[in-house]
């Protein structure tokens, strides 16, 4: 019975301590590692940390591209959600990374996914100002009306912050 317990407590760390891993190679980019994880169990793409967060996640926020194409390539959830709600998606989006926008868009990634204060990508670009990331948005139907918990749309907050630019983008005919 000892030795299943010892073997038991084994397997258990050697799990935790490969999705740590893939949380950390993930935000820094070690395809290598992430490769070498992958491997050795498939389903560790899928991983969530404590705060809900994926890999996909933490590469796109991280902005890692090739990891976060390699994720995807290996069949990853493009939509999952952290604790908050929140997509892979809407976090490059608060950050401005386009090139992963569109890889994530071009791959599946709803674009009208709502986090937990019903935010959604578009709201995100809008407010800091991606322009770039607000035109792809709209080219791949990403839906203006939408309102977050407070009532406004991603027009609303663009006023708020004064980007011109989108909201003209966004005004609604």
């Amino acid at each position: 019975m000892k030795k299943y317990t010892i073997a038991l407590l084994i397997l258990i760390y050697n799990s935790t301590m490969n999705a740590q891993s893939i949380f950390e190679a993930s935000r820094n980019g070690d395809l290598n590692e992430i490769t070498i994880l992958f491997n050795a169990n498939n389903d560790i793409i899928n991983a969530v940390d404590d705060k809900g967060f994926t890999p996909l996640i933490l590469a796109a926020y991280s902005n890692q591209l090739e990891v976060v194409n390699f994720l995807i390539q290996h069949g990853c959830a493009v939509n999952a959600k952290d604790f908050s709600g929140n997509t892979a998606l809407m976090g490059v989006c608060f950050k401005g990374y386009l090139d992963i926008a569109k890889t994530l868009i071009d791959n599946g990634t709803s674009v009208n996914e709502q986090n937990a204060n019903d935010a959604t990508a578009l709201i995100y670009a809008s407010t800091f100002g991606h322009i770039e990331i607000v035109n792809y948005l709209l080219q791949n139907n990403a839906d203006k009306t939408i309102k977050d918990n407070r009532g406004n749309t991603a027009l609303a907050h663009a006023e708020m912050q004064g980007n011109t630019e989108i909201m003209e983008l966004l005004v609604i005919e």
